[in-house]
């Protein structure tokens, strides 16, 4: 419409000749005259003019769905308030036990600190042992079959989300098939999972014993044991210290060495609170943690989408 008022007014002009001549010797008229026409064969030039987008363009079909599922998640972890808390277990041996705790929010790792003598111990495990172990012990197939599969009892009880309510049906199950039969197997204890155990002592001056070990049915189960000249190797968080560590002589497999000596590294670990409270603690404080972390993230999840 713009153009054909302009060409109109340009042929009713008196001088239309020189006025024409003009108009194309200068870029600025031509441009705007011919740019809604080559707007129509090339649509980017049009989104020049494009300055403001409909509520569809700026946000996705799917986010208030997925954002109502976040939240009936949330609301049903929520009301799963025996999980919240810390179990019983976990409260007794955190008031009674001789180690501080360090559990960050949102981090997967956790420490545990105390001093022995002029020694410092550092207790380290991680929830992603749960996960892994979650992952690896559960058959996709025990999801889709009536029947409990064989292997079933094998998997960890305090596996978490869709994994901790099959196991809760299928012990269910289980449990009234051996009340029919007349077994009795609801006072056997269930297993836990394994759970990996980073022990570091330190001495100063003496570097450091570092001890790889899990922590499963209340038993300290040692792999290696690890002797640092530096103690600061030992307690670093970095790539270069990790690599480092790697090429590190780690002596025999603990299962190889002389079985006097296999006992008195456990009674000397038993003296500084590696033993059986803390082989109990780790697991179930690790379930209580990855719970506790698992509503987090579907709340910062469901504050990122819904925003």
């Amino acid at each position: 419409m713009f153009y054909a008022r302009a060409a109109s007014r340009i042929c009713r002009a008196p001088s239309a000749r020189f006025f024409l001549s003009r108009s194309i010797s200068t870029a600025r008229p031509q441009a705007s005259a011919f740019r809604p026409i080559l707007a129509g064969q090339h649509p980017r030039l049009a989104a020049r003019f494009s300055t403001s987008f409909t509520r569809f363009e700026k946000l996705g079909q799917v986010d208030e769905e997925l954002a109502l599922k976040l939240q009936t998640e949330i609301d049903l972890e929520m009301t799963k308030e025996d999980e919240l808390e810390y179990p019983l277990s976990v409260k007794e041996y955190l008031e009674t036990g001789q180690f501080q705790i360090i559990d960050k929010p949102g981090q997967e790792d956790v420490q545990l600190i105390r001093k022995f003598g002029d020694e410092t111990i550092r207790v380290e495990f991680s929830i992603s042992d749960l996960t892994a172990f979650s992952n690896e012990g559960i058959d996709d197939s025990s999801f889709y079959d009536e029947t409990p599969a064989e292997d079933d009892s094998k998997a960890s009880p305090s596996s978490s989300k869709g994994a901790r309510s099959k196991a809760a049906q299928d012990e269910g199950s289980t449990s009234a098939a051996s009340d029919a039969d007349g077994d009795e197997y609801d006072d056997e204890p269930d297993p836990s999972f394994p759970a990996r155990v980073n022990v570091t002592i330190t001495k100063p001056n003496s570097g450091a014993l570092q001890i790889e070990a899990i922590a499963q049915d209340g038993m300290i189960v040692i792999d290696n044991v690890f002797y640092h000249k530096s103690a600061e190797l030992a307690n670093a968080q970095t790539a270069e210290a990790d690599w480092e560590r790697r090429g590190i002589y780690a002596g025999p497999p603990f299962g190889n060495l002389d079985e006097d000596l296999q006992v008195l590294l456990e009674r000397y670990l038993d003296e500084r609170g590696i033993n059986t409270a803390l082989a109990l603690f780790v697991p179930d404080y690790i379930d209580y943690k990855e719970q506790r972390e698992y509503i987090q993230w579907l709340e910062n999840v469901h504050n990122f989408v819904a925003k």
